[in-house]
Parts: structure tokens; sequence; C-alpha cells
């Protein structure tokens, strides 16, 4: 499904661009330009660094190919893994290799440069002919890049006329590609895969199809306390799974064997769950769960209902989410209109403990069918899909961002967006 194709299924039209957008500057605007983007190639590789998934080389398709029909030379800046200075292992050229074949049908001419700034960046991109496209070596070649130095941004701001941000999934990051070129390079447009991003995410909080659900997992409670403040204010629905279901569970007074629990945040859990009675919002915790000695493949596992008087033993701890409880997940799902997923409910990786999880993906695959708009954010979650099999497309939306999809819905500014040109008022467009 394309870009626009997965926008009208989404109801987007209606929502205000909140970036100047690529297509709202028009095509005129990028003729005979060089245009400097941001993409999100950080993508898995095997042994030999081939591209294993190209899925985010794909999600930036429409953005390149409606920069190369306008006519524009276009210069892809990205980063790749965590380097520790020129690691050859980590070099963008299999990802331009693998660009230049997703593109090969329209015989599109993929330059690579061997560094992304200086001499070499600065002769391969002149010659970049219009319609074509130019792949930068790994940003995080150059430690200046995370520390948004100025200097640095500047030498990449001098390979473009023009800046466009697609990469959403750095854009919770003020590093010099995604914020830092901006002080030295205007105008500052948003991708299509950005501003779908946005208006997706913001169209699910601020307007939900109702009832909204949200499923959120994970191991910390800690590391989600924003993003449940925030979502206390919208949701009808709340689900907790993963690890920090226990320390949830420990608050209700549950005992929670050898479990994850963070005991700092009993407090937070016993006045979160008050406030969700207060509000009316149905707050679902496990109420059986897959317990073992220990979390590794082959382990044996039990299954422990949550009661009063029934509790993970002392040298058991819980893994997944147990039958009764993925029931009672599913029931409550299948009346739901908008659904929010963010965070596993068990330790998927291990094959004892994926039903859980993938009976979640399962209850969104067939609510999806049904009408309802899903979301799923978080790389974790994603990667849950991918591994059980299920397509991209059988979902209503796959963020491409996990840490900015969260820091979005917990209601913090995203610095690689708000450098960004504001929009014009719809009124003024013609």
């Amino acid at each position: 499904m394309g870009v626009t194709e997965r926008r009208a299924s989404l109801g987007m039209f209606e929502v205000e661009d909140m970036k100047k957008t690529i297509v709202q500057a028009g095509k005129e605007a990028f003729k005979n330009k060089r245009v400097l983007v941001r993409v999100d190639f950080n993508v898995p590789q095997h042994e030999d660094g081939s591209v294993a998934d190209d899925s985010r080389i794909r999600a930036a398709l429409p953005t390149i190919n409606f920069l190369r029909e306008a006519g524009a030379s276009i210069i892809l800046m990205s980063h790749l893994g965590r380097p520790k200075g020129d690691s050859p292992k980590l070099t963008l050229k299999p990802v331009a290799d693998k660009l230049s074949e997703l593109l090969s049908k329209d015989n599109v001419k993929v330059h690579f440069a061997s560094d992304c700034v200086g001499p070499l960046a600065e002769k391969a991109v002149q010659l970049v002919k219009p319609g074509e496209i130019c792949v930068l070596e790994n940003l995080r070649f150059h430690p200046e890049e995370e520390k948004n130095d100025k200097k640095f941004a500047e030498q990449l701001a001098k390979l473009g006329q023009i800046y466009v941000d697609d990469a959403f999934g750095t854009a919770h990051r003020a590093h010099a590609s995604t914020e830092g070129v901006t002080h030295f390079l205007r105008p500052a447009l948003a991708g299509m895969l950005v501003d779908l991003e946005l208006k997706v995410l913001s169209q699910t909080l601020d307007n939900p199809a109702r009832p909204f659900a949200t499923i959120i997992g994970g191991a910390k409670v800690s590391s989600k306390i924003g993003v449940l403040e925030n979502l206390m204010k919208r949701v009808d629905v709340l689900v907790i799974g993963g690890a920090m279901a226990f320390t949830f569970l420990k608050a209700r007074g549950i005992k929670t064997g050898k479990s994850l629990v963070e005991d700092d945040r009993l407090d937070y859990c016993r006045e979160l769950d008050k406030k969700a009675k207060e509000k009316g919002i149905n707050l679902i915790l496990p109420v059986d769960v897959v317990c073992a000695l220990e979390m590794k493949a082959g382990a044996k596992t039990t299954i422990v209902e949550l009661n009063e008087k029934s509790f993970i033993p002392d040298d058991l701890m819980g893994l997944d989410v147990g039958p009764k409880t993925t029931e009672l997940v599913s029931a409550a799902l299948a009346k739901c209109k908008t659904i929010l997923w963010n965070g596993p409910m068990g330790v998927f990786e291990i094959k004892e403990f994926e039903k859980g999880t993938y009976q979640v993906i399962d209850d969104l695959v067939k609510v999806t069918r049904s009408g309802s708009k899903t979301i799923v954010g978080g790389g974790d979650s994603v990667a849950a899909i991918k591994q059980k099999g299920t397509p991209e497309d059988a979902l209503t939306h796959l963020c491409t961002g996990g840490g900015a999809s969260l820091e979005f819905i917990e209601g913090l500014e995203l610095p690689g967006i708000a450098c960004l040109d504001e929009a014009e008022p719809a009124h003024s467009r013609s």
C-alpha cells in the first residue's frame, strides 16, 4: 500500500499539515535543485553487510520518487548502526546498491559518495544530474554527527540547496543531520513519510474513533510514565502487558515471584490504578501468566492464575500472559474502533513465550479487517509482527520510529520536527 492509499485509508486528508511538506511546496520548487534528504536507512544486515530487510528503504521511495519526478538531484544521508570511527562493515554502499535495485525498473542512476562531508562528498554531489540520486557514506563515521557539531552541520548543508527530512525514526534526536543542518539550509521541509507519521499519530491521539484502546508493554514502568500519563487523558481501554505488568500486579498485593518488578514505582502504579477507576477507563492487567524458572528456549513452563489466593511461586518468573488474559484482551479489543499498540506482551523472541504477543497481532489483524484503525509504534512490536510473518498492510499503520513515536505519544517536542518550516495556513493555499 502506497503513502497516498494508506493516507486515504486512515482518513488523513482532513488533518492539517503541521509542517510544510514537499507536496505543499510543489514540484516546481525542486526543479534543477540539489535536495539534501535525511532518510532512515538504518537497516538490518546479513553477515556480509548486505541488506536483510529493505522496508525502511521502501518507506522512503515515495519522497525519493516525488523529488526525482520533479527534476531534483537527490542527495541522501543516513546513519547505519553504531560505528566507532570508520567501520567498513557499516558502510552504506550495500544500501545504495539495494536502492538502485529497487529503482532498476525506472533506470535510475544511484551514485555513492565515500564520505558524507568534505571534498569527496562535494565532488560526488556535483556529478548528480536531475533525476539521479547520490547516497552519502554513513553519517556516524564522524562523531560530530551525534554531537550536533555546528561545523559538521554546515559542511552537510553545503551539499544541498533545499533540506528535506524524511527520517521519522531519528526525529527525536538533535543531531547535525536532523536539527543542526537546518540552521544553515532553508527551506527545511517534511518528506512524505514524516508527514504521514505525524498525521497518523496526531489523529490517533487527538481525534480517535471510539472506543480507543491502547496496549502498552515492555520491561519497565519507569520508561513509560510520560506515555501512560498522556494516554490516561485520552483512552477508553488500557491494556498493560510485558514485564511492566508485574509492578502493577505487585502494587495490587499479588505476589510476583522472580518477575521483574520496580519497587520504587509501586505507589505510582496504585495511583494510576485509582485514576483509571475514577475516569472509567477499563484498565486490563494479566489474570494469568506463563511462568518458568528462567528465561530461555526450551524452558519448562507453567500457567499461573493471579488473584488473592493464587500467585507466582518464589522460584518462578512471569514471561508471557496466559490464555485467560488473551481472551480478556481479545474481547475488549473487538469492541474498539482505534487501537494503538506499543510493546510486546511477553518475551516473544523465545517460542515458549510468544503466544500472548502473537495473539495481540491476530486480534489487530481481525479488527483491521472489520474497519478499525490499528497503529503500531515501537521497534519491538514491529519486530514481533515481522517475526510472526504478518504482512505489514494487514494493519493500518506501522510507525517507522520507535523512540520518536514514543516521545510523540508522550507529548514531547521532537527536535528533528520542530526545526522544520511551518505549514502555510490552509486558507492561504491555492
